[in-house]
């Protein structure tokens, strides 16, 4: 794991932030010079602490907004059964997070469709379609209160 200093800290946040900003305008906010703050960002995704840069999107703007999450139990827990699973999830466009989870499921995802009749036809032509799959429990989100994609460090 490599190790973070504060200004490191600082840099992850303002690039969490907003990851459009100029070396420049991120020197002057960290009181480093650019070839610094260049080189810091390039170790850190050298490193594998950035992965990815991304751009969000307004669910409702692109017609998206009909938000599910929907617990899968399996019916065999095999590695193949588990494998082939998350193989035909990964897949599936309209899922956009998957958790193999403990307890009364062994998943949890989350899944972006235009509305309810999307998400019918999501369930029954694509999810429930995948073998092996013993039951489904679905819950609706009624409205968003905090969505964050930034990890305080």
């Amino acid at each position: 794991m490599l190790k973070l200093d504060q200004t490191d800290r600082k840099l992850l946040m303002l690039l969490q932030k907003d990851s459009k900003q100029t070396t420049k305008e991120l020197s002057n906010k960290l009181n480093l010079s650019v070839t610094a703050v260049y080189e810091r960002i390039k170790k850190l995704e050298k490193e594998g602490v950035v992965k990815n840069y991304v751009a969000i999107l307004d669910k409702k703007r692109i017609a998206k907004s009909f938000m599910a999450q929907c617990h899968v139990r399996l019916t065999q827990h095999s590695k193949d059964f588990v494998l082939k699973f998350e193989r035909e999830i990964i897949k599936l466009e309209e899922v956009l997070e998957c958790y193999h989870v403990s307890g009364d499921y062994d998943y949890i995802l989350k899944i972006l469709v235009e509305d309810m009749e999307a998400y019918r036809d999501f369930m029954v032509s694509k999810l429930t379609v995948i073998p092996n799959i013993g039951n489904t429990h679905s819950i609706f989100v009624i409205s968003e209160v905090k969505h964050t994609t930034a990890i305080s460090v």
